[in-house]
C-alpha cells in the first residue's frame, strides 16, 4: 500500500509538471538601444549643455523668481507628486504580498444540537461516561492566530514587487520629464511676454511718427499741395497702427495670465524688464553625443522602465500556468466555558496545512493575461525605440533651428536699419514734394512690419535655445 501511495504521488508530481509546461512559447524581441555615434554635424566634443542645472542656465533674475515658484506651486506638478505616492504604495502593497499573513481572531458562539443527531448523541454518552455535563445550549469561546503564506516557488510576486518598483521609478522620471518641460514652457512663453512688450513700444512710437506725417499732410492739403485723398490715406493708416496696439494689449493680458496659470496663482502683473530682451544674446549651447540622451533624457528613462515593468510583467503571467504551493497554519485556545479557555493543553489547538494548487479549468484566462502581458511588453518595446529615435530627431532640428534663427537675426536687423532710415528719408523727400505720399506710407508699414518681424525672431532665436535645452534633457536636475 505505501509503494501504491509513493507511485501516485510521484505520478501526481508528473501531472503539475506536465500542466505547467505547457505554456504558450512567444518569441519576444529586445528593444534597439543604438544611436548614430554623430549628430550630423562632426564633432566629437562630449560637453553637453543638458547637464547644466536651470538656475545656472536661465540667468534673468525674474525668469528664475518664476520658475522657482512654479516649482513649489505648479497644480500639475503637484498632482504627479500624488501618483508617485500612489506608485509607492503600490510597491510596498506587493513586497507584501510574498510575506506571510497573520491576523489574531477572537470569536464566540452558541450551538443547540439535538439528541437523535451525531453530536448529540456524543455529548449525552460522554454526560454518562464521565458525569461532565455539557451546557445545553453549548456556547464556544476561541482565541488565537491564524496565517497564511504562498511560497513563490516560481518569483511571481517577487517579479510582480520589482515590476511595481520599475513603475514607481517610472513615475519619478515623468515627473523630472514634466519639470523639463514645465520650465521650457515658463520660458518660452517669458520670451513670448518680452517680445509683445517691444512690439507694443513700436506700435506705440509708430503711431506718434504716423501722427506727425498726418499733421504735415494735412498742412500740404491747407496750402493745396495733396489732395483730401491723401489726409484720408494717412488718417486710416492711424487708425490701423491704433487698433494693433489694442490687439497686441491683448495678447500681452493673455500671456501674462498663462504664466500666471503654470505658475499656480491668480492673474497678476508679471516682473520683467522688456528693454533688456533686444540685447539677450543666447549662450553657446553643446549638444555632446547622443548616446548621452539615454542618460540626460528623463522620457526615454521613462520609458526604459516601463519596459522593464512590462517584461516582468510576462514573467508574472506566465507564472500563473505552474502550480502554487501554500501554507496555511493557525494556533489557539478553544472551549465551551470561558473558565477552561486559557487551561492547556486542554484548551490548546493548532493545524498545520500544505497545499499544492494547478489549474486547469481557467487556464484560458491564464492564457489571455499572459498574451495581453506579452502584447504589452511589445508596446513597451516600440515605445522606447520611439521615444529614443524622437530625442533625437529633437535634438537634430532645435540645433539646426539655433543657427538658422542667429543668421535669420542678423539679415531682419540690417533690414530694420534701412527701413528706419528710409522712413526719415521718405518723409523729407515728400515735404519737399520729391515724393509721393504713398511712398511714405508704404516705408512707414514696411518699417513697422520689419519691427515686429524682428521681434519675433529675437522670439524664436531665444525659444530655439530653450527648446535645445529641453531636447538635451536639461532642467530637471
Amino acid at each position: 500500500m505505501s509503494h501504491m501511495t509513493k507511485y501516485l504521488s510521484i505520478g501526481f508530481l508528473l501531472t503539475l509538471l506536465a500542466l505547467s509546461s505547457c505554456a504558450p512559447r512567444l518569441q519576444m524581441r529586445e528593444a534597439s538601444k543604438k544611436l548614430p555615434d554623430l549628430y550630423r554635424k562632426s564633432t566629437t566634443d562630449t560637453m553637453n549643455t543638458g547637464r547644466v542645472k536651470w538656475q545656472a542656465f536661465f540667468k534673468d533674475p525674474d525668469l528664475s523668481a518664476l520658475i522657482d515658484t512654479a516649482l513649489h506651486n505648479n497644480q500639475e506638478l503637484n498632482i504627479t507628486l500624488q501618483e508617485i505616492q500612489v506608485a509607492r504604495a503600490e510597491v510596498r502593497a506587493r513586497k507584501g504580498e510574498y510575506l506571510p499573513f497573520v491576523g489574531l481572531g477572537a470569536g464566540a458562539m452558541v450551538e443547540k444540537v439535538g439528541r437523535n443527531t451525531r453530536n448529540g448523541a456524543v455529548e449525552e454518552s460522554l454526560n454518562i461516561a464521565e458525569d461532565v455535563k455539557f451546557p445545553e445550549p453549548l456556547p464556544d469561546y476561541f482565541l488565537g492566530l491564524h496565517a497564511t503564506w504562498e511560497i513563490d516557488i516560481w518569483k511571481k510576486l517577487r517579479n510582480a514587487k520589482k515590476s511595481a518598483f520599475m513603475r514607481y521609478m517610472s513615475s519619478v522620471e515623468g515627473r523630472n520629464f514634466l519639470v523639463t518641460n514645465l520650465i521650457a514652457e515658463i520660458a518660452d512663453t517669458y520670451y513670448e511676454l518680452l517680445a509683445l512688450d517691444n512690439q507694443l513700444m513700436f506700435v506705440q512710437q509708430n503711431i506718434e511718427i504716423q501722427s506727425n506725417a498726418l499733421e504735415v499732410v494735412r498742412v500740404q492739403k491747407a496750402a493745396a499741395r495733396v489732395t483730401e485723398l491723401a489726409v484720408r490715406r494717412f488718417e486710416a493708416e492711424v487708425f490701423h497702427t491704433r487698433s494693433l496696439q489694442f490687439d497686441i494689449q491683448q495678447r500681452i493680458i493673455e500671456t501674462e495670465n498663462h504664466l500666471n496659470f503654470l505658475v499656480g496663482r491668480f492673474p497678476q502683473s508679471i516682473s520683467r524688464n522688456a528693454d533688456a530682451f533686444a540685447k539677450l544674446v543666447p549662450d553657446t549651447l553643446f549638444d555632446g553625443l547622443p548616446v548621452q540622451l539615454l542618460e540626460n533624457r528623463t522620457d526615454v528613462k521613462q520609458a526604459e522602465l516601463d519596459l522593464m515593468a512590462a517584461k516582468l510583467d510576462v514573467k508574472v503571467a506566465k507564472a500563473r500556468f505552474y502550480p502554487s504551493l501554500g501554507i496555511s497554519a493557525g494556533v489557539g485556545l478553544q472551549a465551551f466555558n470561558p473558565t477552561y479557555l486559557f487551561k492547556t493543553p486542554a484548551a490548546l489547538l493548532y493545524s498545520l496545512t500544505g497545499d499544492l494548487v494547478q489549474p486547469l479549468i481557467n487556464r484560458n484566462a491564464i492564457k489571455a493575461m499572459y498574451l495581453g502581458a506579452s502584447a504589452k511588453q511589445m508596446q513597451a518595446v516600440y515605445n522606447y525605440e520611439r521615444t529614443l529615435l524622437n530625442a533625437y530627431i529633437e535634438v537634430d532640428n532645435q540645433f539646426a533651428k539655433v543657427g538658422n534663427m542667429r543668421a535669420s537675426y542678423d539679415l531682419k536687423s540690417q533690414r530694420v536699419d534701412a527701413l528706419a532710415e528710409s522712413v526719415t528719408i521718405s518723409t523729407n523727400l515728400f515735404r519737399s514734394a520729391r515724393a509721393d505720399y504713398m511712398e511714405v506710407l508704404l516705408t512707414q508699414r514696411d518699417a513697422l512690419e520689419s519691427r515686429i518681424e524682428l521681434m519675433d525672431t529675437q522670439k524664436e532665436r531665444l525659444n530655439a535655445m530653450v527648446d535645445m535645452y529641453r531636447a538635451l534633457g536639461g532642467g530637471w536636475r
